[in-house]
């Protein structure tokens, strides 16, 4: 007799309630609350380049604040890209469980 319960998929799929800022409970799966704290995390980098690019517009634009917008904007490439690729591995690697059942 064979077991037609796929473990793996299970877990994959597995519901995970999450509480947003606001407090509220969330449902959705492990990848969407992966997904959901790649996209904060980018926000507030995002944010954060904004504000010393605004530094920078309103006229401090000595070395050391360009030198912080420089180091800000290479830490959000490391991050979206940090992002993309775990995201693409793991939607690959679910992928291939499901191929597999």
């Amino acid at each position: 007799m064979s077991n037609s319960i796929d473990p793996m998929g299970m877990v994959a799929l597995a519901p995970l309630s999450t509480s947003s800022s606001g407090g509220k409970s969330r449902e959705g799966s492990w990848y969407e609350a992966m997904a959901t704290a790649w996209g904060q995390t980018l926000d507030r980098k995002a944010a954060d380049l904004e504000s010393i690019s605004g530094r920078i517009i309103d006229g401090d634009d000595k070395p050391a604040t360009v030198t912080m917008l420089s180091t800000q904007a290479m830490q959000m490439g490391f991050l979206s890209t940090s992002s993309h690729s775990t995201i693409t591995s793991a939607g690959e690697a679910l992928k291939t469980m499901a191929q597999k059942n």
